[in-house]
């Protein structure tokens, strides 16, 4: 249930008015807009009368939200919410005007490989570097990451370009290894753990959250939804492709969910093309598409030798195809008004 309260109410009613409902077992979020203020009552308000809660003079309308996930939901949060990283010049934001591209190797290698990849990417463009550590295979004899000495190139390459760090979490017990990573990515394989979407609550990071391999857009949001009720209210919504009869790509991705999560969420969303289709000459094009969809941002992969790459070679581009694809992303987001 949304409460729309007047204008002009003070922050002494609403504070009160906040308490009131928190005595009664509710949950209370806050959403300070342009045009209104609105307060987000969670917990089971099926059998709350509107009309008692209406009738509070500091309170303008009443509307009860259907859809299971609240506090994703844009009807809580009418405004965009945009993520920041970083702070002064270096700083980047998801969710505005902006289309910010986070580039870099599927996993980290050795320090050399990432900190070129790194100087590469950022010539480039790109605003954040990517690197996977801690990798989630399917076959337990792959690649599995350099782990805890992964991470420890990548701040190498943070402190030689100023780029931010987004890397994956797999398991809780690894976080002690992230004080120096910039956004947490929580993979497809993990989108429903939730015992660690909980623990991401009290990240105190943003997450960037993907979409699971056969997961629906409400499950998506849901997942969302468990961080957002931990604590942590700075989660980026990740489309990757999902599985789908045909196997010509690796998955298919959905382009058409960037425009409906604008609809229904607040949350900024990116699209990862490199993982949607697995074939590096397609990325481009997706890239383009996504752009033109209204994507928040790209997550792109991006190797110095990608036939010699430990994992996910066949969808990595070379730094001079990355840099040629930057500059078209450019020339698309300039259409919309917007800024690569």
């Amino acid at each position: 249930m949304i409460v729309i309260l007047k204008k002009g109410a003070t922050d002494a009613a609403m504070e009160s008015f906040i308490r009131q409902w928190k005595e009664k077992g509710y949950g209370v979020h806050v959403s300070r807009g342009e045009e209104a203020t609105i307060l987000g009552l969670l917990g089971d308000t099926t059998k709350l009368d509107t009309e008692s809660v209406i009738a509070d003079p500091i309170v303008e309308d009443v509307k009860r939200v259907t859809a299971p996930y609240k506090m994703a939901n844009r009807a809580f949060h009418p405004d965009n919410t945009v993520i920041t990283v970083g702070t002064g010049g270096g700083a980047v934001s998801f969710g505005g005007d902006t289309v910010p591209v986070i580039a870099g190797p599927c996993s980290v290698e050795s320090e050399e490989q990432v900190v070129a990849i790194a100087k590469e990417v950022k010539k480039a463009g790109a605003k954040l570097l990517r690197g996977g550590a801690f990798k989630p295979r399917t076959s337990p004899y792959a690649f599995q990451g350099l782990g805890a000495q992964g991470l420890a190139f990548l701040k190498s390459a943070k402190i030689e370009t100023g780029l931010p760090i987004v890397t994956e979490l797999m398991d809780v017990r690894q976080l002690q290894y992230f004080a120096d990573v910039d956004i947490i990515q929580i993979g497809a394989r993990n989108m429903q753990n939730f015992d660690l979407l909980k623990e991401m609550g009290k990240a105190g990071k943003p997450i960037l959250l993907k979409r699971g391999m056969a997961a629906t857009v409400k499950e998506l949001l849901m997942s969302a939804e468990y961080i957002m009720a931990s604590g942590n209210e700075n989660v980026i919504l990740c489309e990757r492709g999902v599985r789908t009869f045909d196997s010509y790509t690796r998955n298919c991705l959905d382009v058409s969910v960037v425009p409906y999560l604008h609809k229904v969420s607040h949350l900024p969303v990116i699209i990862d093309p490199s993982h949607a289709c697995g074939m590096s000459w397609m990325v481009p094009t997706l890239a383009k598409a996504a752009v033109a969809a209204g994507a928040d941002g790209l997550i792109i992969e991006v190797h110095n030798d990608p036939s010699r790459a430990l994992c996910d070679g066949e969808q990595s581009l070379r730094p001079d195809e990355f840099a040629s694809l930057m500059k078209t992303l450019a020339r698309g987001a300039e259409i919309e008004g917007r800024s690569v």
